[in-house]
């Protein structure tokens, strides 16, 4: 008990963004109104503000720097320390316990640390769809105890209508393991292939179909990058770039077993 209880005093920061999302979003006039903004949520995995340029950082990210430079920086944010809590928070608008996912994806047999999204919980993705919005997600999911076969608990039965991405946690970015598209897990073909360049592209995919078939529907998209977690395998071509600090892990490195957990 004490061990959960020193999880919960840990834990007990809710993702800024769920926060500041749901309650607009659950409000009767955001549904009502004729004007619903398409809203687009990207998520990258375990980075801090010293990992971006924009806020004097040493690794170049203009793409993350242009977001920032036309939108709003925020000085303040808060998560759960951990990968699954923060995301199991910025999906559901709850502190992470109340989700049930206190620590990570074990079953510590324990209210709130069960290590699995809870049923009780509302996802943005649910609580989008009933308002009419189409909802799509590319990335990691990591807040499901079953990641292989059994996918009561996947993307698609938590309120998204379209998906691409793994349902583990961490994975090698060349060969990722449970690679899925909606409901079926597959192996990554050609040589050529890296998960960070294909979210981006599926990404792209789902709101070019959206577009051209339901155009008349805003849409949701929650992109879940898993750069830059660790294994930060990074392309050959990035590596050699000039001026460039690379952190070198071998390709071939064990994703299995505990790096579900990370």
């Amino acid at each position: 008990m004490n061990i959960n209880r020193r999880r919960f005093i840990k834990d007990l920061a809710v993702t800024t963004a769920a926060t500041a999302l749901f309650p607009k979003i659950l409000s009767a006039n955001f549904f009502s109104s004729s004007s619903r903004p398409n809203i687009l949520l990207i998520l990258n995995d375990d980075m801090g503000y010293s990992d971006l340029g924009c806020y004097g950082g040493e690794v170049q990210t203009p793409n993350l720097d242009s977001l920032a430079a036309n939108g709003l920086r925020y000085t303040q944010f808060y998560n759960t320390a951990r990968c699954c809590p923060s995301r199991a928070s910025l999906l559901t608008g709850l502190y992470p316990q109340q989700a049930d996912v206190g620590h990570m994806m074990d079953d510590d047999q324990i209210d709130g640390y069960r290590g699995n999204l809870s049923f009780n919980a509302v996802t943005i993705a649910e609580a989008l769809k009933n308002g009419g919005y189409a909802t799509y997600m590319t990335g990691k999911w990591h807040v499901a105890r079953s990641v292989i076969s059994n996918n009561y608990n996947w993307p698609n039965q938590r309120g998204f209508d379209d998906y691409y991405g793994i349902i583990t946690g961490a994975a090698n970015y060349f060969q990722p393991r449970t690679l899925t598209r909606n409901n079926e897990q597959f192996l990554p073909e050609g040589d050529d292939y890296y998960f960070t360049d294909a979210i981006s592209d599926e990404s792209v995919r789902q709101i070019r179909e959206h577009a051209e078939k339901r155009s008349d529907q805003p849409f949701f998209q929650y992109i879940a990058y898993t750069a830059p977690h660790w294994p930060l395998h990074a392309l050959p071509e990035d590596i050699a770039l000039p001026n460039t600090r690379a952190v070198s892990m071998p390709v071939g490195i064990n994703c299995a077993g505990n790096a579900d957990n990370e």
